[in-house]
C-alpha cells in the first residue's frame, strides 16, 4: 500500500534521486518516466543508490578506500529501513520506498559485490599494467552481470510487483534477473572499446583464446581487428545475449500496464542498440553507440501503446 509523501523532507530526497536519474540515467530515464508518481519516485531512488555504487568503483582512488567507502555503504543499507539516514537524501528515498514497497534491499549487496569485483580488477590492471581479464568462461561473466544487473531487475520488480494472479509459479524474480543480464551484457558488447582504453576486459577469457583474439587498441585508438575475429565474436555474443532478451521480456505479461510500459522502453532502447551491433559489430570499434533522442521515444511511445 502506497502513500502521498507529506513529509517534505523525504519529498526533498525523492526529488533529488529524481533529478540524479533524469541527468545521469537518460536510457532508464525514458522508461521511468512512464510510471505512476509514486512508483517513479521509488524506481529513481533505487537508480540513485545504485548508481552511488557504482560511481564509487569507477571514481579515482586508492584500491583500499574504494573497498573501505563500499563496506560502510554495503552496511548503511543492510540496516535498512530502521537505521537513522541522518541527512543522505538517496538513503532517506530508498529507506522510504522500502517501506512502501516489497524492495528487496539485499540485491543492493548484490550489486555491492559486483562492482567490488571491478575495483580487484582495476588494482591488478595498475599492479600489472596490463589489462584486467577476470572472467574465464561465460558462466564466470554471468556471476558478474547477475551482481550489477540482474540484481537491479529484481530491485525493479519490488517497484513494479506483479498483477494479482499473473504469477502463480513465481517466474518473475528469475525473468527479471534474465533481463538484467541481458542488459548487461548488451553494455560489455557496446563498450568494449571504452572498458579496454581503462584497463578493463569483460568479454570471457577462454572465448577470446578460442577465436584467436588479442584485444588491443590501434594508436588512433579504435579496436584492432586485422583479420575480422573480433567483429564475429561480437557479433556471435551479441546473437546469445537475444537469447536473454527472448526470456527476460517474458516479464512484461506479468506485470501491470504502467510497469510493463516501463520495462518494454527501458529494455527496448537496449535491444535496439544491440541490434544495431549484431547487424555490424565493427560500429563499437571507435565510438560509443547510442540511439538518437528521437529514436528512444518512439520507443517509449511504443511501450506505452502496447506495442514492442
Amino acid at each position: 500500500m502506497t502513500t502521498v509523501v507529506t513529509d517534505s523532507r523525504t519529498a526533498r530526497a525523492y526529488a533529488t534521486c529524481e533529478a540524479i536519474t533524469r541527468t545521469q540515467a537518460r536510457n532508464f530515464h525514458y522508461g521511468i518516466r512512464l510510471l505512476p508518481p509514486d512508483r517513479r519516485a521509488a524506481l529513481c531512488a533505487v537508480y540513485a543508490l545504485a548508481r552511488r555504487i557504482d560511481d564509487i568503483g569507477d571514481e579515482r582512488g586508492e584500491t583500499a578506500a574504494k573497498q573501505t567507502a563500499l563496506a560502510e555503504l554495503r552496511g548503511r543499507i543492510a540496516a535498512l529501513p530502521d537505521a537513522d539516514t541522518g541527512e543522505d537524501p538517496v538513503l532517506i528515498a530508498v529507506a522510504d520506498a522500502s517501506r512502501r514497497f516489497p524492495i528487496p534491499l539485499g540485491a543492493f549487496a548484490e550489486l555491492v559485490d559486483g562492482v567490488d569485483a571491478d575495483v580487484a580488477a582495476d588494482d591488478a590492471h595498475l599492479r600489472t599494467g596490463s589489462p584486467s581479464a577476470p572472467y574465464r568462461t561465460f558462466d564466470d561473466l554471468l556471476w558478474y552481470c547477475r551482481c550489477v544487473a540482474g540484481s537491479v531487475g529484481r530491485l525493479c520488480l519490488g517497484v513494479f510487483g506483479t498483477r494479482p494472479g499473473a504469477d502463480p509459479e513465481g517466474r518473475a524474480p528469475g525473468l527479471a534477473d534474465a533481463l538484467g543480464l541481458a542488459l548487461q551484457q548488451t553494455n560489455i558488447l557496446r563498450d568494449v572499446r571504452e572498458d579496454l582504453a581503462g584497463g578493463r576486459v569483460y568479454l570471457p577469457a577462454d572465448e577470446l583464446a578460442a577465436a584467436g583474439v588479442t584485444l588491443r587498441l590501434r594508436p588512433d585508438g579504435a579496436l584492432d581487428d586485422p583479420d575480422g575475429a573480433l567483429a564475429d565474436l561480437l557479433h556471435d555474443a551479441a546473437v546469445r545475449a537475444r537469447g536473454w532478451y527472448d526470456e527476460g521480456l517474458q516479464l512484461v505479461e506479468l506485470l501491470d500496464r504502467r510497469s510493463a510500459a516501463c520495462t518494454t522502453a527501458m529494455a527496448g532502447i537496449y535491444r535496439r542498440l544491440l541490434d544495431d551491433i549484431t547487424a555490424d559489430p565493427r560500429a563499437v570499434y571507435d565510438r560509443r553507440l547510442s540511439l538518437s533522442a528521437s529514436r528512444k521515444a518512439l520507443v517509449a511511445v511504443r511501450a506505452l501503446t502496447g506495442r514492442r
